[in-house]
């Protein structure tokens, strides 16, 4: 099947690679397959749950590592297909953009959540400085139904606006946020919000 990803990679205002129709149709189809199943009730956590960060969000995720320990990996589509963000090909780029990013490349380790913004749904500005990048690709049902949801970065003045199936990595230590979700008219376990995947990873000393 042939791709077609769109790159852009930025210096400024901190290092950043964004990837357009990150995902082929056959890995899409099974990301919305594990999506769908999670966007029913009793199945997304509170942020206490997941481990996010409980006084700064009030949308609902889960911890895949948590959910499928490593010898269950192969059980989700979404640990399964998002091995693509770790290629040479998507790392390389990214590591060339500054030497804080230069060993993107020999990461060892990553984590990944599903988070899932609806009405009223945001996360406040934040770090994840235990990890030493972030990856986020993003999902929604066309067409877009909700405003907002952009990922923003207020030290920075910049926004990404999240288009659906693109990708932004970037260091963990970058502040960044969601803008509040509206969506009308939508329940909901209708699916109609945004979706975010995102891999935290790094390099870690061997256990």
């Amino acid at each position: 099947m042939t791709e077609q990803i769109q790159a852009d990679a930025y210096e400024t205002p901190f290092p950043h690679l964004i990837l357009h129709n990150f995902y082929n149709d056959e890995e899409l189809k099974l990301i919305w397959e594990e999506l769908d199943f999670y966007t029913k009730p009793d199945k997304l956590l509170d942020a206490k749950e997941y481990l996010g960060v409980v006084d700064k969000t009030n949308a609902k995720a889960l911890h895949l590592d948590v959910v499928y320990p490593k010898k269950f990996r192969k059980l989700s589509n979404i640990l399964t297909v998002n091995r693509k963000v770790f290629e040479l090909q998507v790392l390389e780029p990214f590591s060339k953009l500054h030497d804080c990013c230069v060993h993107s490349i020999q990461s060892n380790y990553d984590h990944t959540k599903v988070r899932y913004y609806h009405d009223g749904d945001f996360y406040e500005p934040h770090t994840d400085n235990f990890f030493d990048f972030l990856a986020f690709s993003y999902f929604y049902r066309e067409p877009k139904r909700f405003e907002g949801g952009e990922l923003f970065f207020p030290k920075y003045n910049y926004s990404f606006s999240c288009n659906n199936n693109s990708i932004i990595i970037m260091p963990a230590w970058v502040e960044h946020g969601v803008t509040k979700v509206s969506i009308k008219d939508s329940d909901y376990y209708d699916g109609f919000g945004r979706y975010a995947i995102t891999s935290f990873f790094g390099n870690k000393e061997p256990e």
